[in-house]
């Protein structure tokens, strides 16, 4: 029986990409579709929910589309995976476009990066918005995380990071002026703030466990 990835569309930029890397890694058994239809979406199997650019943006996309319920019901109810926005999304509040209501599914917040260079401690300037390659430690065993080492580099690009009320939720850390959180973890929820479609064999790793994966830890 096929199984049904659908990449919700709310209008971002770099569906393709995200595409492309499932298709990479699925066998017959998994379809991907990309679907702003609610119905479409709700009748998946698994969801993928990435998303860049500013928040507030998202959030009233995802308003217009009617979409906020149906995100919410998916990660409560099947395997669901965030990307970038599609992590921040998540929590209750951004600083992003002086305020931003997010999905509120978790407590917490998304911050910024301070406006100007930071010098780290190597004497190198951090600068913002966090663009490159970075590593991630993993806090805690997840099915997600298969065959990937701890401190395995991934692909960020973001100028805002989340900072969850409950510390637990947090899967796996970086730092860049200071340690943030990389990825979360709850329930049939996985979410991270690199992007794994532009992290090479590692990302796409992660991507084909989650595939894999039927929602439990």
């Amino acid at each position: 029986m096929t199984s049904t990835v659908a990449v919700i569309d709310y209008g971002s930029s770099n569906l393709r990409s995200v595409v492309n890397g499932l298709e990479a890694v699925a066998d017959s058994e998994h379809r991907v579709i990309v679907s702003d239809d609610n119905n479409v979406i709700l009748g998946a199997d698994r969801i993928v929910f990435p998303g860049q650019g500013a928040l507030g943006d998202c959030m009233t996309r995802l308003g217009a589309s009617g979409l906020i319920d149906t995100i919410r019901e998916c990660a409560r109810t099947r395997p669901f995976f965030g990307i970038c926005l599609g992590l921040q999304s998540l929590m209750q509040y951004s600083e992003e476009n002086d305020g931003t209501q997010g999905l509120g599914l978790y407590g917490g917040r998304v911050l910024r990066f301070p406006q100007e260079p930071v010098q780290a401690g190597d004497g190198l300037l951090r600068k913002v918005p966090h663009m490159g390659w970075n590593e991630v430690q993993w806090r805690r065993p997840h099915p997600i995380l298969e065959g990937i080492d701890n401190r395995t580099r991934f692909y960020f690009v973001h100028s805002y990071f989340v900072v969850p009320d409950d510390p637990n939720l947090t899967l796996g850390s970086t730092n860049y002026i200071e340690e943030f959180t990389a990825a979360l973890s709850e329930g049939s929820v996985f979410a991270t703030q690199f992007h794994p479609e532009k992290s090479a064999a590692a990302g796409l790793k992660l991507l084909e466990n989650f595939l894999a994966w039927n929602g439990d830890v």
